[in-house]
């Protein structure tokens, strides 16, 4: 039994993703790891990415993670070494800590100072200087990725993959610091897709990056049930990382562009306060030539006939003109940054952005992005307040909500009567998706379900077809 076990923590310990950004104990304290002008080195930030201050380069490093102690940051380094310094990670700080084939290319800092964990595989309570081995009961696959609850640290979780199932990855869930884990969900992702995971800054949230597909997910219910926040241009050339801050709504996103032996090379820190509907852009290092990348997104997407919407630019690089296509209809709308436009047409609409640089151009078009809807009387919800689409569905469906009349849990039956699944509202958010499974994860047979809000007595029906 122990060399299995052994054979399983050597191979997941080799197959994760490095972690280049990582909050610091404070509010807008930040460390990334990113190009310099002449390789790569450790950043530190006090005002959210605004500005940085290079503190580093001397270690090789592929992994960071921030402890709760001020000023504490450790680092993995090839060769495999967990390393710590107590002072910001300046030069000739860094304390070597552990070595060896246990240790992982990602580390996850925990809720307690001194506590870091090494994948799911171990973790230390004295700041690395000796590591607890976790039994990982109910462990299946390949780890892909993983994180803990930033709050409760016995939380945890991580994505995983089996080489028999290329369409499919899982995600597990610990409650006692990965001595046991169970699945509680699977996606229809290819196994390759790049996923990063992160606890967001409250007990709960869980938030997911999958840029091999661009999208961005919430939960605010530790993994139960996920939201769709918004889709994000990426271009292969960028490096992506992700990471929960620590207020409320707070998600910092790095991009870094490196190219031509570091003759350009560029950080971006995407900030942002409402779980990444809307970001503010800082741009702490550059060197050379600037690459043009579009996103943009809206604090709210649908409305009422006519719809005006205050547009949220964050694209980077020299950019030189914006054209907006708000309808995709082939007719720039607007050549302004920021701009303002009034829908004046029901139904769903496509928007296109384009930036223009000096040598180069980028386009982003977000399918179907803005819904406007002409209703008399209340609101588009009628007084039941919520409705179901499409209807009917295939694989999932979305429940369109009003935030303001609606609070707690959905709950769906089946038609007899039983409860299937149970999905929790999340701040900020008019809409949930059911991606048609049960509440232990199984796929819902076709036929009809109904809806309800447990403070509402309203049923809305729904039909699954698939």
């Amino acid at each position: 039994m122990k060399s299995i076990f052994i054979i399983i923590l050597t191979f997941i310990t080799t197959v994760t993703f490095s972690q280049k950004i990582t909050r610091g104990p404070d509010i807008g304290e930040i460390y990334f790891l990113g190009p310099t002008y002449s390789g790569e080195g450790l950043y530190y930030s006090t005002d959210f990415g605004e500005t940085a201050t290079f503190v580093d380069g001397s270690m090789n490093y592929i992994s960071i993670a921030a402890d709760k102690t001020k000023g504490g940051v450790y680092c993995i380094t090839l060769p495999t070494a967990l390393y710590y310094s107590d002072d910001y990670g300046f030069s000739n700080t860094w304390d070597f800590k552990y070595g060896g084939v246990y240790l992982g290319s990602r580390i996850n800092s925990g809720a307690i100072p001194g506590h870091i964990f090494s994948v799911c595989a171990l973790h230390s309570e004295d700041y690395g200087t000796n590591f607890i081995f976790h039994t990982l009961n109910g462990w299946f696959g390949s780890l892909k990725n993983t994180t803990i609850d930033l709050i409760n640290e016995n939380i945890g979780y991580a994505i995983v993959y089996k080489f028999s199932q290329a369409d499919s990855l899982y995600l597990l869930r610990t409650i006692d610091t990965f001595e046991n884990v169970g699945l509680i969900k699977q996606w229809n992702y290819h196994w390759d897709d790049n996923i990063k995971l992160s606890g967001g800054p409250l007990s709960g949230e869980l938030l997911l990056l999958n840029f091999t597909q661009n999208n961005l997910f919430l939960s605010n219910n530790y993994g139960d049930d996920f939201i769709r926040i918004d889709t994000l241009n990426y271009k292969d050339q960028f490096y992506l990382d992700m990471v929960g801050g620590r207020q409320p709504g707070e998600l910092y996103i790095m991009y870094s562009f490196v190219n031509m032996l570091w003759q350009n090379a560029h950080i971006y820190i995407y900030h942002s306060l409402d779980y990444g509907k809307t970001f503010e852009v800082f741009h702490p290092f550059s060197k050379g030539s600037e690459p043009v990348l579009a996103n943009f997104s809206s604090d709210t997407t649908e409305g009422e006939m006519p719809f005006t919407l205050d547009f949220c630019n964050f694209s980077i690089g020299d950019i030189q003109q914006y054209e907006w296509d708000f309808e995709n209809d082939g007719i720039i709308d607007s050549y302004d940054q920021n701009p303002i436009f009034i829908y004046q047409d029901t139904g769903y609409h496509s928007v296109k952005l384009t930036v223009i640089g000096p040598d180069s151009s980028n386009t982003f078009i977000k399918e179907d992005y803005i819904h406007v809807y002409k209703e008399v009387g209340l609101n588009k919800y009628t007084h039941k307040a919520f409705r179901c689409y499409p209807n009917p569905a295939s694989g999932e469906g979305t429940i369109d909500f009003s935030k303001q009349t609606l609070q707690g849990k959905f709950i769906i039956y089946n038609n007899i009567g039983r409860i299937v699944r149970t999905l929790t509202i999340i701040p900020l958010y008019e809409k949930l998706i059911w991606d048609a499974n049960d509440n232990i994860g199984n796929k819902c047979k076709p036929g009809i379900y109904f809806i309800k809000n447990e403070k509402n007595s309203y049923l809305q029906k729904i039909i699954l077809t698939y």
